[in-house]
């Protein structure tokens, strides 16, 4: 059996960068594991510094169970360079080359107006965003082999 992963983001405001990853992959906060009701509850079990509070993590999953997990967690450094690892977001799509970049243009303007900004368009190919705090990702269509 292969080994599944989970990302993992540095930031400085969780609850703004939830917002935004559930917007732009259809993610929904994950329960916290059982036995536990509630993220108070499971973050209680750690022995965190007094100024963490639950708002300094966001936990994310996708809805289907087929997506990698998301965790979102303030970190007190601020972003310095270029991601080394990013996430690229593919797009179904059906039809031709017009079709691919015109869904593709659809789906990034959609991020825009979710705080997400435009960092270049390559070649009618994929646009490269980034996050509210300047994360890069990708907008791109599904290959068919995907």
């Amino acid at each position: 059996m292969a080994a599944s992963i989970d990302l993992t983001l540095d930031c400085t405001d969780a609850r703004l960068l939830a917002e935004f990853w559930k917007t732009a992959l259809g993610y929904v906060d994950e329960p916290p594991p059982p036995p536990f009701r509630t993220r108070e509850e499971w973050l209680a079990q750690f022995d965190l510094p007094e100024d963490d509070s639950v708002d300094d993590g966001a936990w994310l999953c996708d809805p289907g169970g087929v997506g990698p997990r998301l965790s979102i967690l303030k970190v007190p450094e601020p972003k310095t360079a270029k991601n080394r690892l990013h996430i690229d977001i593919r797009l179904p799509v059906n039809g031709g080359a017009e079709d691919r970049w015109a869904r593709i243009k659809v789906e990034a303007e959609r991020l825009v107006r979710a705080g997400g900004m435009v960092v270049a368009e390559v070649d009618e190919h994929h646009i490269v965003m980034a996050d509210p705090e300047g994360n890069e990702f990708c907008v791109a269509a599904a290959s068919a082999s995907v």
